[in-house]
């Protein structure tokens, strides 16, 4: 290992990648900690405040529209989604929050009575595809064939 003077921070190479020896020389510095000296350790915390996100279900949306769009609720959340991101695109956090509410509201309509009429309809489908069977033996003994 060399023992040469190098930078502690690898952004100070002036676009030279690190190499194994400095990334071992770092971490001895990290083990071994900072030198031993007389003068105070001071630290400086920064509060970075990040920006709220606001979610605009444009996906979930698209979804529903898709493939649950019973009485067109999927199509009206899509519409909310595209009104809620353009809100958020302008900078209008508080506007695009109200539209990806109802979108969200929507969304869990479509979504409830999509699958309610679905697996009704699959419930009457199958019931009555057990029927018919049952139809036809029936017409068969009541008028004896041809």
């Amino acid at each position: 290992m060399s023992h040469n003077a190098q930078p502690f921070f690898p952004g100070t190479h002036a676009g030279v990648p690190p190499t194994y020896e400095m990334l071992k020389e770092e971490h001895e510095v990290a083990v071994l900690g900072p030198p031993q000296s007389s003068a105070p350790v001071t630290t400086t915390v920064i509060n970075i405040r990040g920006e709220t996100a606001v979610p605009d279900h444009i996906v979930w949306s698209l979804f529903n529209t898709i493939f649950l769009n019973w009485c067109c609720l999927g199509f009206v959340a899509f519409a909310y989604s595209v009104k809620s991101r353009d809100r958020k695109m302008v900078g209008d956090m508080i506007g695009a929050q109200t539209y990806a509410s109802t979108a969200k509201c929507l969304n869990i309509w479509a979504l409830v009575l999509g699958l309610l009429l679905t697996i009704t309809f699959i419930t009457l489908f199958v019931t009555g595809s057990l029927m018919i069977p049952q139809m036809i033996s029936e017409m068969v003994r009541q008028y004896g064939g041809y």
